[in-house]
């Protein structure tokens, strides 16, 4: 089942563009009861999507803390923890740099937005998206959990990462006393991953519902009237997976080339279900096969997706800007430039929001004078973009995980990308005293 589990889920996709095409062609007349029961429709398809992506989140806390606490248990020493997390977050604001200029730059270049010449809304008219400004001390402060529990009941990854951390050094610190709950915690690891493989056999169902449901809703044409607009997003996206596996070419090496094959499972199940924690576990999984070590994906992953989220970042500044053209707003070099590096700071702050990057440019309109109401435009084509930035996600944290690795002279033999995956990370000792993982 799960080497077959691509092919699965393209195949439910497919399936799901048709059925939600051919439901919204048989039910729709342009009539106010039909968009009604077409949206009646979409919800129930949408309760197996939910429940999927609830399996997920059911997991995603307990994998996250076992895998990284197992994974600094095994890292050596402390110094190894800092030295790993400060690339990793050298990577990270690279890479957040480049993806939101990329997004600022193509959405100058394609002009998606001009020629609409939309009519400024009133400027008491909202978005609907709760918005919140970047508060430096509640960003700061949210960090350290109150309750691991409570971070765990809420899945912030963040949190969950800072709680972890400490525990994993504490066991490393207690030496030969931590070693029963290191192997308890190694145990727990094989037995989420267990758990793990049983909930992607649902991904094709969840998949075709997802993808059913927002056809059927909105039918085929919501794309061709903003097909501008999403495919110079999509284009945009394609050069910035260039750009990012040609950075991991020249610091991994040729063995680069393998990765996409290696991760393709998670991408096309992130870009399915139109989200990135969906496709952590397998991620997770596919890194091992591809040689980064447990104990570094483990760490690196994680903090991904909280500061790595490349997609997204894209996103930030090219719907905007967008919605700016739309309106016949013109910007000038000095705001667009101020507007990156605010999106650049308040996107970190945001980590664990629902729907955040909407969050975060409603967020930024109101402090260039773009009407908040403009989010409308895109809320309509949302989900199709998400499928895209979330694909783009798993990618970034790859290629992430990949050059922290190589940066750190630990990168695996490679294991055939076509066979069934473990499930749990493999252990592959190594000659060199002092360099064990789990």
């Amino acid at each position: 089942m799960a080497k077959n589990l691509t092919r699965y889920i393209l195949f439910a996709l497919v399936l799901g563009i048709i059925a939600g095409w051919a439901t919204n062609a048989a039910i729709d007349d342009g009539s106010p009861a039909s968009a009604e029961r077409l949206k009646e429709i979409a919800e129930y398809l949408s309760i197996v999507t939910a429940l999927f992506l609830r399996l997920i989140k059911m997991i995603i806390a307990p994998l996250v803390f076992s895998t990284l606490v197992a994974g600094i248990a095994h890292m050596g020493d402390i110094a190894a923890l800092g030295r790993v997390g400060l690339r990793s977050l050298v990577w990270f604001i690279g890479a957040s740099l480049v993806s939101l200029t990329l997004g600022l730059i193509l959405v100058n270049v394609l002009q998606p937005g001009v020629g609409l010449n939309l009519p400024l809304p009133p400027t008491t008219a909202a978005s609907g998206v709760e918005t919140a400004a970047f508060n430096l001390k509640d960003f700061v402060t949210h960090l350290v959990p109150a309750s691991i529990f409570d971070a765990m009941s809420t899945n912030e990854i963040l949190p969950i990462v800072i709680f972890s951390i400490f525990f994993g050094v504490a066991l490393t610190a207690i030496g030969d006393g931590g070693k029963p709950i290191v192997k308890g915690v190694e145990s727990l690891v094989k037995v989420m991953l267990q758990v793990t493989d049983y909930v992607m056999r649902f991904a094709p169902l969840a998949v075709f519902t997802a993808v059913a449901s927002a056809i059927a809703e909105k039918g085929p044409e919501i794309l061709f009237t903003f097909g501008k607009f999403v495919g110079s997003f999509y284009l945009g996206l394609a050069l910035l997976w260039g750009l990012l596996i040609v950075a991991a070419f020249l610091i991994v090496g040729p063995r680069t080339k393998h990765l996409v094959r290696y991760i393709r499972d998670p991408i096309v199940l992130a870009f399915s279900t139109a989200s990135s924690e969906a496709a952590y576990p397998r991620t997770l999984e596919a890194l091992d096969r591809f040689g980064v070590p447990p104990r570094i994906a483990s760490f690196v992953l994680p903090l991904g997706y909280s500061f790595n989220l490349d997609g997204s970042m894209m996103y930030m500044t090219f719907a905007t800007i967008f919605i700016a053209q739309a309106y016949g707003i013109d910007l000038s070099i000095g705001q667009e430039i101020t507007m990156l590096l605010v999106l650049m700071i308040t996107s970190k702050g945001m980590a664990g929001v629902p729907r955040a990057s909407l969050v975060v440019i409603a967020a930024t309109m109101s402090m260039f004078s773009i009407p908040e109401a403009g989010l409308l435009l895109i809320l309509a084509v949302d989900h199709f973009l998400d499928m895209g930035r979330s694909a783009t996600n798993v990618v970034g944290n790859a290629v992430a995980s990949s050059v922290v690795a190589r940066w750190e002279g630990d990168l695996d033999p490679e294991e055939p990308a076509d066979i069934e995956p473990p499930h749990a990370p493999t252990h592959r000792p190594k000659p060199a005293p002092g360099s064990e993982h789990f």
